[in-house]
């Protein structure tokens, strides 16, 4: 039986092209050879496409090797096109794992370049994807079903260029408050607000990363709780509840991805009936936002003992330190498998749609 071949995408051009790399990597080291062979393509940081072998996750990919390529323009076309001639080239994809975390690669519009192309890709489609990277968005969605979600504001356009006129449209949240960017992930551009002194410092490095910015108020003594979800609705599994106790003040971008003492309880210490409603809003979350494949839903949990829901991520990190594969690994399922079933899914779903 002849393997699938499978395009590993990865890098991009958003603040996380090197976690992204990091996640390529696991995924290669992990894959099944015998069922699977990976075409590696590789989104540099001016965002051209390459086609090339492992050695663009080992720095290739910022010396300029590989083919650059483009997605195919003729939907059902299997192959990539290169850039130098027009033509085909390499052998046909059967599915895409794209790992491209952030803007770019998570807000539905590489899923949509690839539905253009009718190729079959990992994780959710346009609608989902564009949902759950804009928190603001996808938390109005699951407010109106029901499902406890972080007080937020978003700023106005003349509110993130004036401190005071901000100010004022954030005093009835209170302090402590988070300032962040409204679309982007791994925690970048995030400011932990204390005094609104600084407020006008907080909104600058949010605004460096999206041109949404988003506040909230902050969850007294917060968990941070994590539930991971494989699978296609109506039939998505979770797996158990895993709690991140950071090293600092919240789970930042060094928390996450740097040399820290942060670490990952799996399973969380927290009572049963907790975990339970966990792994219900997750799924609720997931069929609302209308997300595929897997998502990681991340949860606080006050001192006051209210439970709320802060985000959902589509395409989370899988590095070797990573809530995602951990918690499945925890749950039963193994690296390699988890591959497998992700891609089994996203085949299963391209199938299911009528391959349009």
């Amino acid at each position: 039986m002849s393997r699938a071949r499978i395009a590993l995408v990865f890098g991009g051009r958003s603040p996380e092209h090197e976690v992204s790399l990091d996640s390529a990597r696991a995924i290669a080291a992990n894959v099944d050879g015998s069922r699977f062979d990976l075409a590696f393509v590789g989104i540099a940081r001016d965002g051209t496409l390459r086609l090339g072998d492992v050695s663009l996750l080992d720095g290739g990919l910022e010396k300029g090797e590989g083919t650059p390529v483009l997605w195919p323009a003729r939907h059902g076309a299997r192959r990539l096109v290169s850039r130098r001639n027009g033509g085909e080239t390499g052998e046909p994809i059967d599915a895409v794992f794209p790992i491209v975390h952030g803007w770019g690669g998570e807000d539905g519009s590489l899923q949509g370049v690839l539905e253009l192309a009718g190729i079959p890709y990992v994780g959710s489609g346009v609608l989902g994807s564009s949902l759950a990277m804009d928190k603001d968005r996808a938390r109005r969605i699951l407010a109106e079903r029901g499902i406890p979600v972080v007080t937020d504001v978003v700023l106005t356009h003349e509110e993130t260029r004036d401190a005071s006129l901000a100010r004022r449209a954030l005093e009835r949240l209170g302090l402590p408050l988070f300032v962040k960017p409204a679309r982007a992930g791994s925690s970048v551009g995030i400011t932990k607000l204390k005094d609104f002194a600084e407020l006008g410092d907080a909104i600058r490095a949010a605004l460096e990363h999206d041109t949404k910015v988003l506040v909230e108020r902050a969850v007294p003594d917060a968990r941070e709780l994590e539930v991971a979800i494989l699978g296609n609705a109506p039939h998505a599994e979770t797996s158990v509840v895993g709690e991140v106790v950071p090293d600092r003040e919240f789970y930042d971008y060094g928390a996450k991805y740097d040399d820290s003492d942060s670490r990952l309880d799996i399973p969380a210490p927290i009572p049963g009936e907790t975990a339970e409603a966990i792994r219900r809003h997750a799924l609720d979350a997931f069929a609302a936002l209308d997300l595929a494949g897997l998502a990681r839903v991340d949860f606080l949990l006050g001192s006051d003992g209210k439970l709320v829901l802060s985000e959902a991520n589509t395409l989370p990190g899988f590095t070797s330190i990573s809530m995602y594969p951990r918690l499945w690994e925890a749950s039963g399922v193994l690296f390699g498998e988890l591959i497998d079933r992700l891609i089994r899914h996203a085949l299963a779903r391209h199938e299911a749609s009528g391959s349009r």
